[in-house]
């Protein structure tokens, strides 16, 4: 190769450590996920968001406890309410001891396998629907460092509990009022409605975002952010509705 020639191309971009990822995905996001793209490793973003779930829940179960949250879902279910009052504090007390270990448990099990469907789901759809081809664990990588500011929100999440004067009223699943059900009064809005506020929470869109991200750099020119965002969106939109609707019937909290 001449001199000349060699200087007229461009130089290929050096890979990145995993603190320049942790780091780009929220202040160099493009460049991040292309790298991601590129090399998909996963096993660090995945770690920092099970020990960030664990902390949030460690500081949730020791520092606020269950019982608050509990009663409001417990006294707003209409099966419960037709129960005799012995057998409500009976399930309550049963609930009480099961959901702080439930709880760690949501964290490393659920979560890693959240990541793993999220990701078959939209490498389904993007290549059944949209007709572009992506590896499985370019998808699954770019889900657990999509997932990120769901570590932040944990960071923030604990100091609201450490400086709250009203530790007792935090709600686990809004801790930081960062989605719409926090204008809403549990206690007399309807459960769909509620459920489904819950669900425009703005760091779930940031997630979904960052995933689309992630999954568009896997596809590259043939798949469109847009495409790549309507893959991660639409699971998720059937997820709320479902999920809403199983709160309308009483079935979920």
């Amino acid at each position: 190769m001449s001199p000349e020639l060699s200087r007229t191309m461009p130089a290929a971009a050096a890979p990145m450590n995993e603190g320049s990822r942790l780091l780009g995905v929220f202040f160099e996001p493009r460049r991040t996920f292309a790298d991601i793209a590129e090399r998909p490793r996963w096993i660090v973003p995945l770690l920092a968001a099970l020990l960030f779930g664990a902390a949030f829940l460690y500081v949730f179960n020791t520092k606020v406890g269950w019982q608050t949250y509990l009663h409001r879902i417990t006294d707003n279910n209409p099966r419960m309410l037709q129960l005799a009052e012995d057998q409500r504090q009976r399930i309550f007390d049963t609930q009480l001891r099961i959901v702080p270990i439930f709880s760690y448990v949501s964290v490393f099990v659920i979560v890693p396998l959240t990541f793993l469907l999220a990701a078959a789901i939209s490498m389904g759809i993007i290549q059944g629907l949209l007709g572009v081809p992506i590896r499985f664990k370019q998808a699954f990588a770019a889900f657990c460092y999509a997932s990120l500011p769901r570590a932040l929100y944990g960071v923030l999440a604990i100091v609201v509990i450490l400086v709250s004067p009203h530790r007792e009223d935090v709600d686990p699943q809004n801790a930081f009022l960062s989605n719409a059900s926090a204008l809403m009064d549990p206690q007399t809005s309807s459960k769909f409605l509620y459920t489904l506020a819950s669900g425009l929470d703005f760091f779930v869109l940031w997630v979904m975002i960052l995933a689309a991200m992630g999954l568009k750099a896997a596809g590259g020119k043939k798949l469109s952010f847009g495409g790549a965002f309507f893959a991660v969106a639409l699971p998720y939109a059937v997820w709320i509705f479902i999920r809403s609707g199983l709160a309308a019937a009483g079935l979920m909290g």
